[in-house]
């Protein structure tokens, strides 16, 4: 039985809305463009609007069922949310607005506080007036007083959109905590495929009020027919590793992706770490012969697993590498004067510098964090 269960329509505004997926739990991202009824989506999920028809299923209990007549309300569906501005009580400390959605809805609560407070590294903060906290810290203390609040679901309605590069990397490890360690089905939406690739397990696709297509996130990724709703620009592939080896000497980790070994540079982490790294398809060449005297540090082979058809200038292949899936993005002439086809043997070339060393993987224990 999944753990959250969507099957609905509905119009708000100019929107008609028709979503459709499951998720098993953990981390379930909404990813779309601006305008694609993410928000709307959500909305219904909390009990703020109301579908035309269908339902909404979390542990298997109905939130929303139109043939049974069964709609609960706001307080019944026990739903975290953090919305992108922290809405946060500016008269009360830290403290006090993280035990008020508590308090006010009356419940003893089964998460322990100071677990809460550890996990969000708020312990400085809680004598604190939100006046004086950044971007980031008003966030993480939004996504306390969620937490506390005993939800059965937390959604996270793009938490980093109103905050500046540099503060979106201070919470992100905090995130990455958080969609670890939470112990409750995460709602992640947004449409940055950074935090997409980062966070979740399962990732939803949402374009024009309609989810073409959902699935555990390393899949969709991988998927050469979501070009227009994913953005070709970022469209890549994610890869589980474990680091088997760090050289100091030179300053490189040495990761196992099953099949071929990445060098990259600068990584902090650990051998026996597992990590996930995104590769964008735009960073990868291909070669029918292994080439010689290249400073590019990694090149393997690898299988031609699909050749995408496009009118365009571009082809995306798809490439196996032991278990996983490397993207690659290159002009169609080149496909033909390398005469390539599916089946065929090929090398990859990744410059190091281009693979995106800030993920982990949250569903492997003992996860490095990674960091540029």
């Amino acid at each position: 039985m999944a753990m959250l269960d969507v099957d609905i329509t509905g119009n708000v505004g100019q929107l008609d809305l028709q979503a459709r997926f499951t998720s098993d739990g953990g981390v379930t991202s909404l990813f779309g463009q601006s305008g694609s009824g993410k928000t709307t989506l959500t909305n219904m999920i909390a009990g703020l609007v109301r579908p035309s028809s269908g339902h909404i299923r979390l542990n298997g209990t109905s939130l929303f069922d139109s043939a049974k007549s069964i709609d609960l309300p706001v307080q019944a569906r026990r739903i975290g949310h953090v919305f992108q501005d922290a809405r946060l009580f500016p008269h009360l400390s830290v403290k006090a607005n993280l035990t008020y959605a508590r308090w006010a809805g009356r419940r003893q609560g089964t998460r322990d506080f100071n677990e809460v407070v550890d996990l969000l590294g708020l312990n400085a903060l809680l004598d604190r007036k939100p006046e004086t906290l950044s971007g980031g810290e008003k966030q993480r203390v939004a996504i306390g007083r969620a937490l506390l609040s005993d939800p059965n679901l937390l959604i996270m309605d793009e938490p980093l959109a109103n905050l500046d590069q540099a503060r979106r990397n201070d919470i992100l490890p905090y995130l990455d905590r958080l969609c670890v360690e939470a112990g409750i089905p995460i709602l992640y939406v947004s449409h940055s495929i950074e935090e997409v690739a980062r966070l979740s397990n399962t990732l939803v696709i949402l374009s024009e009020g309609q989810t073409p297509a959902f699935g555990p996130v390393a899949e969709m990724l991988a998927r050469t027919d979501l070009g227009r709703a994913t953005g070709r620009h970022e469209a890549g592939a994610l890869i589980e590793g474990t680091v088997t080896q760090v050289d100091d000497v030179w300053g490189l980790t040495f990761v196992e992706i099953g099949g071929a070994v990445l060098q990259i540079p600068d990584m902090a982490a650990r051998a026996g770490d597992h990590v996930r790294l995104r590769i964008r398809a735009r960073d990868v060449s291909l070669a029918s012969i292994p080439p010689e005297g290249l400073s590019i540090r990694n090149a393997f082979e690898a299988k031609i697993k699909s050749i995408s058809e496009e009118s365009g200038p571009y082809a995306e292949i798809l490439c196996s590498v032991g278990e996983q899936v490397i993207r690659a993005r290159i002009t169609r002439a080149s496909v033909a004067d390398l005469d390539l086809f599916t089946g065929k043997t090929v090398t990859v070339l990744i410059k190091s510098v281009a693979i995106d060393r800030r993920q982990r993987s949250p569903v492997l224990p003992n996860a490095a964090e990674l960091q540029v």
